[in-house]
């Protein structure tokens, strides 16, 4: 390629000689030209009115054409100059393919994010659930009138609420980085009770953070019966929420990743931005209607939420042993199925 290279910027250099050369002769053929007109002129004042007339006729033609001739030079110097140009310019890359629109048959892909470390966020969950118990206790203090805050002029009830949401904020957010941890470092299954409440920690915290708060609300004496009855139903409102948030709907447990590994390896999966389940084909019929495919390892996939393999995938390669959703068609749907592929589907 070099060699290449340096033959095309040689002649490129010969070319431009070239054309120095060539716009050298030009000028001297005007030059010339220019000499005959003067010289022409000099014996027309010499001659009679008739022969100065064709003299001088004679002259213009001459440089005319003296003309003609420099500016076909000089366009054929200019059209040499561009082609050695573009003969030692290096060849230019074809155009990127636009991203696929929904109207292609094949999705933009894009790849995951790194796993991360399930330490941070065991540290960052553990960290807001301190807080959120804090919360709760000073929630309980206003609420016996042990502790009074001036927080702009609000009413206690107010400030009640505000530290109860603000519990209920830190406990989610805590729930969701923990939850994250144990997919990326999931527990063994061998004891079930330790393998539950390993993955549902954030559940019992969610209990820890409102529950006393809900007990000390129905059992004080001092607070007006308004702000008990409303404190009391806020708690047990943001409980619920904070239950159902916490508590992980999928989880993954040791054995089931091992397993995932050594059946899938280092093939690459797929999986949709609202998806349940990883996939090993981007052509799959549960991602018709999908626009962007992420993809990584097997691993990286069930580190996002995606424990389970797509049963469309699973029997297109044969694949056994692992959990897939063939028993839960709304996780299909979710992976955008329309519904007539469903009925097909449990028609087979």
């Amino acid at each position: 390629m070099a060699e290449e290279k340096k033959k095309k910027l040689v002649s490129a250099d010969a070319a431009a000689g070239a054309v120095k050369k060539t716009v050298s002769k030009a000028g001297e053929k005007a030059g010339s030209a220019a000499s005959v007109v003067k010289k022409t002129a000099a014996a027309a004042k010499d001659a009679t009115a008739g022969t100065a007339k064709k003299t001088l006729k004679k002259a213009g033609e001459a440089a005319e054409k003296a003309k003609d001739a420099v500016e076909e030079t000089v366009e054929t110097a200019e059209e040499t100059v561009e082609e050695v140009t573009e003969e030692a310019a290096p060849a230019k890359k074809p155009a990127a393919k636009k991203p696929a629109t929904a109207g292609d048959e094949e999705p933009t892909l894009q790849q995951a994010k790194p796993k991360g470390s399930s330490t941070g966020y065991r540290i960052g969950a553990i960290a807001l659930w301190v807080v959120a118990l804090a919360l709760e206790i000073v929630a309980i203090l206003i609420l016996n009138g042990t502790l009074s805050i001036n927080l702009f002029g609000m009413s206690s009830l107010t400030q009640i609420i505000i530290f109860l949401v603000l519990d209920l904020i830190c406990v989610v957010i805590g729930s969701q980085l923990w939850k994250k941890a144990n997919h990326i470092s999931p527990m063994s299954k061998k004891n079930k009770t330790l393998f539950w409440i390993w993955n549902n920690m954030g559940v019992i915290v969610a209990v820890a953070c409102f529950l006393p708060f809900v007990i000390m609300a129905l059992t004080n004496k001092n607070a007006d019966k308004k702000t008990k009855v409303i404190a009391t139903v806020v708690a047990i409102i943001a409980l619920l929420i904070a239950g159902v948030a916490s508590y992980d709907w999928n989880p993954v447990s040791k054995e089931d990743l091992q397993q995932a590994e050594s059946v899938l390896g280092d093939t690459e999966v797929y999986w949709a931005p609202f998806g349940k389940v990883y996939h090993t084909h981007t052509d799959c019929q549960a991602l018709n209607h999908t626009d962007t495919l992420t993809y990584g390892t097997v691993d990286q996939a069930i580190a996002a939420n995606r424990t389970r393999i797509c049963s469309f995938c699973a029997k297109r390669d044969a694949i056994e042993g692992l959990p897939s959703d063939e028993k839960n068609v709304g996780e299909i749907v979710t992976d955008a199925v329309s519904p007539e592929e469903v009925d097909l589907q449990a028609a087979d």
